[in-house]
């Protein structure tokens, strides 16, 4: 894969997260397949969710250290920052796609960084969104050919 990988908070989080024996190995296995590629690219909503999740909701969780330590090695992810231009293009998404709030800007930060392909498990697998397309990390595997 060479195209740029727009990677959803649950990834991240089910990399860290030991209670998830069947997913934990496959979010790893993305993790460190974009790492090596220099093609992972988040948001700063994707920073924030995932410190939140890893340090509150995960049991156990990471502490706010080794959270934030996740979150400062992230930034080389270039994170697409939250501005009143992207809230106004994810009520679009939102309002085109039927989305739910926070993934019409998810969509709309992965299509900022010019992204081809979204890993997530909260969208359709294979849904093209105007060139950006779903990919369930849990159904296909980083070495599968990616084109769709």
């Amino acid at each position: 894969m060479s195209a740029l990988c727009f990677v959803d908070t649950n990834i991240l989080v089910y990399s860290r997260d030991a209670s998830e024996p069947q997913k934990q190995p496959r979010a790893r296995e993305w993790m460190a397949h974009l790492w090596a590629d220099r093609r992972g690219r988040i948001s700063v909503q994707i920073l924030s969710e995932y410190y939140v999740t890893v340090t509150r909701k995960l049991r156990p969780g990471l502490s706010r250290q080794d959270a934030w330590a996740d979150v400062k090695a992230l930034l080389a992810w270039q994170p697409v920052p939250m501005d009143a231009a992207l809230i106004e293009e994810g009520y679009r998404q939102q309002e085109a796609f039927g989305l739910a709030w926070w993934d019409a800007l998810v969509l709309t930060a992965a299509q900022r960084a010019r992204c081809r392909y979204l890993l997530s498990e909260d969208f359709q697998e294979g849904q093209d969104f105007a060139g950006l397309v779903v990919v369930n990390p849990f159904r296909r595997a980083p070495a599968d050919d990616l084109s769709v």
